[in-house]
């Protein structure tokens, strides 16, 4: 049984379930993803190709801006993703 999810149709990534191996081989809505590199439980992975500047997709909307081209497979982290998100001082 594959262990991810993806929690919008629209989204370009998948959510790990589980711990998986480099060269794992998931079948995402028909399409099979090889991961590029070992990815750990609660991570990202790209399911389609994002370009650089390009909107990253949770929930069916922007979580930040791939700061890279990423290929589907490869982990969407904070090396290759600029969060929508603002740290805001709460002073």
């Amino acid at each position: 049984m594959e262990r991810f999810v993806q929690l919008h149709a629209h989204d370009n990534i998948i959510i790990a379930l589980k711990h998986f191996e480099t060269g794992t081989i998931l079948n995402v809505n028909g399409n099979k993803i090889k991961l590029k590199e070992a990815i750990v439980f609660g991570h990202k992975i790209a399911v389609k190709p994002i370009f650089k500047s390009d909107k990253i997709l949770k929930y069916g909307l922007s979580i930040g801006r791939a700061t890279q081209n990423i290929v589907p497979g490869e982990h969407v982290h904070s090396h290759n993703l600029e969060t929508d998100y603002l740290i805001s001082d709460s002073k």
